[in-house]
């Protein structure tokens, strides 16, 4: 188990500022900017049919919530966005009397929004820090699926997949590396005619799972990286002349569009959008050196090298080293607080995130946004962790 370092000052105060209002729509897109928000539509009351408690599942989990009408709230990681937005028409339709809001505002924003109080579910990329944990010991971090990460460039007349590893990528990001046909990047990938852009290395400019993603596996593959740097949801970021900060996945995905020679990490859900704005993706060196794009099969067989997960469901999964694993992949978290304000509001959680880890983890969504469902030993402490919610 990887431990994250505490949170970094500007995080810290992240977590003491209360977000302030949770945007909403009525239409729900697939893929939104990091202030995008939507709301499933309120129901009245509940139908007659609906429970007055729910039964328990196997595990003792409800099945249902309450009977009561209910809101909800969520907000959070950019790249869970879109799964939570195809998860809430069919869970109103099921259940009519729960209304749930939900925001694209950042990983740091979904973890201080549940420390906070002011969302009821905080969607992060990244697991709670040792920080977190200690300032806000009734959060808890549970697994609802699996993602990964693109590395992505823009480079016009570039065909194929370039490969890239942590140190190429950790130069450019230190400026070391500021033209994409330097001998190093050239020795990688024979044959292919590399333009003399300049580099323009693109980062989040908000607090961002995406962003502990990469620059873990930037620590991972670069020893300068990881002590001069680090890895968290927000990072001291090397000063780089042609360097460029851009809000949330979309806002990466146009950042990288609108500048050509970009570098970026962009969350896979977004992976309809990058090839829209014909952004180049690239081969990721794997902890075994093995060269490996982000598929069905690649973050499959990354997902099966990590055997056991810690009970508190705190895990990197990146950089295996195993043969044909990607080596960005992940669990998006729910951050949650154990301690609710009443028993109703604590079903309705538990419901809703006991149906997301169950009906919520099946092709019919996951395929739509390039994610994986959770392996067993995952729901079995995704399951645990549910449980622990009360009032």
């Amino acid at each position: 188990m990887a431990t994250r370092p505490p949170v970094s000052r500007r995080a810290r105060r992240a977590l003491a500022i209360p977000v302030l209002a949770l945007l909403s729509a009525a239409a729900l897109a697939a893929c939104s900017s990091s202030s995008s928000s939507s709301s499933s539509t309120p129901a009245t009351s509940a139908p007659a049919s609906t429970p007055a408690s729910a039964a328990a599942s196997a595990t003792g989990l409800p099945t249902a919530p309450a009977a009561a009408s209910a809101s909800l709230s969520e907000t959070g990681s950019t790249l869970l966005y879109p799964l939570f937005n195809l998860w809430v028409p069919d869970y109103k339709t099921t259940y009519p009397q729960v209304t749930i809001t939900t925001a694209g505002t950042g990983s740091g924003t979904g973890i201080s929004s549940a420390a906070g109080g002011t969302a009821d579910i905080g969607a992060s990329d990244a697991y709670l820090s040792s920080a977190d944990t200690s300032q806000y010991p009734t959060l808890e971090n549970i697994p609802l699926a699996i993602s990964a990460q693109m590395i992505n460039y823009n480079l016009p007349g570039v065909k194929g997949n370039l490969k890239l590893n942590g140190t190429i990528l950790a130069e450019m990001y230190t400026g070391k590396i500021t033209m994409w046909n330097d001998p190093v990047i050239k020795a990688l990938n024979p044959g292919v005619t590399l333009p003399a852009d300049k580099v323009i290395p693109i980062h989040r400019s908000d607090g961002s799972g995406d962003t502990f993603l990469f620059t873990t596996y930037l620590s991972k593959q670069d020893s300068s990286w990881a002590s001069s740097v680090g890895y968290d949801t927000t990072v001291a970021w090397p000063k780089v002349s042609t360097e460029l900060a851009f809000k949330g996945n979309s806002g990466m995905v146009t950042g990288c569009q609108d500048n050509v020679g970009c570098i970026a990490y962009i969350g896979i859900s977004y992976k309809s959008d990058t090839t829209k704005a014909g952004l180049g993706e690239a081969q990721v060196a794997n902890g075994g050196g093995q060269y490996e794009m982000p598929t069905t099969s690649t973050i499959a067989a990354a997902a099966a090298s990590f055997a056991t997960i810690p009970a508190n469901g705190a895990i990197s999964l990146i950089d295996s080293s195993a043969s044909g694993a990607y080596p960005i992949i992940n669990y998006e978290y729910a951050i949650v607080n154990t301690s609710q304000p009443n028993s109703t509001k604590a079903q309705d959680i538990k419901a809703l995130l006991y149906w997301a880890i169950t009906a919520g983890n099946s092709s019919k969504y996951l395929d739509q946004v390039n994610f994986q469902p959770l392996p067993q030993a995952a729901i079995t402490a995704s399951e645990a962790l549910i449980s622990k919610i009360g009032s």
